[in-house]
């Protein structure tokens, strides 16, 4: 009988002390066009002037269907973490895209940066962000 009991006791501590996280958002960065076969392969350093494609993921929908986004440069030139915008698009998200977008570009410069998203919503708050490299 102690045994059942304490086979009882830690099923229920396990059901109910497991932790299930809510979806986040998130960007993925890759060298090649992102699709089911090399969504895996991603990775965030890159080559001067090749192609970054990215899938930025949002698993709640956006009401105003546009997101703004930014890629911003972490400036070294000065010896302080300095920052520039080296980048910025409003997007439209189609019918298709209301969870996902994805897009690919070019970067010459080399350095440290950083894409964030911005809803039309609460363009104060980022939704997601991610960093990557350029050599």
């Amino acid at each position: 009988m102690k045994r059942l009991l304490t086979v009882f006791v830690i099923l229920f501590v396990m059901v109910f002390t497991s932790a299930c996280t809510d979806e986040k958002p998130g960007i993925l960065f890759n060298k090649y066009p992102i699709t089911e076969d090399t969504v895996m392969g991603y990775q965030q350093v890159f080559e001067r002037g090749t192609r970054i494609y990215y899938l930025v993921v949002m698993p709640e929908k956006i009401h105003s269907r546009y997101v703004y986004l930014q890629i911003i440069k972490k400036d070294n030139d000065y010896g302080r973490m300095g920052y520039k915008i080296y980048y910025g698009k409003n997007i439209r998200l189609k019918n298709e895209h209301i969870y996902y977008y994805d897009d690919y570009i070019v970067i010459n410069e080399g350095g440290s940066y950083v894409m964030q998203i911005f809803s039309r919503d609460n363009p104060q708050k980022v939704l997601t962000m991610g960093e990557f490299y350029v050599k």
